[in-house]
């Protein structure tokens, strides 16, 4: 299994490239349907295009008709460390004139993870309508045991066939968590895996290994939606 890779000497210019995409869908999909939408990853990766996002773009981005999602959310108040919604707050959205109804964040002030999976859901209902979302762009990263967003190995999430938002336990720090399952993210229009990182190597040459016809043993590798998906990886990622 393997899709179109794009390999960059730095993570700067693997964000510069990927931002470029990302505003040429941006463009297209605001003149053909007047708005644009795209889910967000956490981690350092994407934060770099965030940051490139706010302080170069800013002023060339039509921001009300622009819709920002998640792909994941740690269970953990908005305001804590690990946080994508403070990441890409602290990055992007409090740098740029976006409407607050057009930031969607996973959120967590729920007593339980299943209340807050089934909040987003609702969320994400009143936006794309009754049928599977199709995102314009998803971003998504990939850890090196093979995850993306918070999709890990033997995640019952992984098989799910109906709800668009789970609630899992991860093992990883900290465990409870919201993700997009993969009913959303295999209807994706634009998939983006930025990766970046040495340790990335041994995962990537797995994911390339694996013959195209049958499941993935990873979850990244579980994310094949009709339009393909875009690989970018720095050179150190891409060995």
């Amino acid at each position: 299994m393997f899709f179109e890779s794009r390999i960059f000497s730095t993570i700067a210019e693997m964000s510069e490239a990927a931002l470029a995409d990302v505003l040429r869908i941006l463009n297209d999909a605001v003149a053909k349907r007047g708005r644009f939408s795209i889910a967000l990853a956490g981690g350092h990766t994407p934060a770099k295009l965030y940051a490139l996002w706010a302080e170069k773009y800013k002023t060339q981005t039509p921001w009300d008709r622009v819709h920002l999602f998640f792909g994941d959310e740690r269970f953990v108040p908005e305001d804590d460390l690990l946080s994508n919604y403070r990441m890409a707050r602290q990055t992007l959205i409090d740098h740029v004139p976006i409407p607050k109804e057009n930031v969607h964040p996973m959120l967590t002030n729920f007593p339980s993870t299943e209340k807050a999976a089934e909040a987003y859901e609702v969320e994400l209902r009143k936006f794309f309508g009754e049928s599977a979302p199709a995102l314009d762009v998803q971003l998504l990263g990939l850890g090196v045991e093979g995850h993306t967003a918070s999709l890990f190995p033997g995640s019952p999430a992984l098989d799910e066939q109906r709800r668009w938002v789970g609630a899992v336990t991860a093992p990883a720090d900290p465990p409870q968590r919201l993700t997009l399952t993969p009913v959303v993210l295999n209807q994706g229009l634009n998939t983006f895996f930025l990766v970046a990182g040495e340790n990335k190597r041994e995962i990537l040459a797995a994911l390339r290994s694996e013959p195209p016809n049958v499941p993935s043993k990873y979850p990244a590798g579980r994310i094949r939606p009709a339009r393909g998906v875009v690989w970018y990886l720095d050179q150190a990622a891409a060995g």
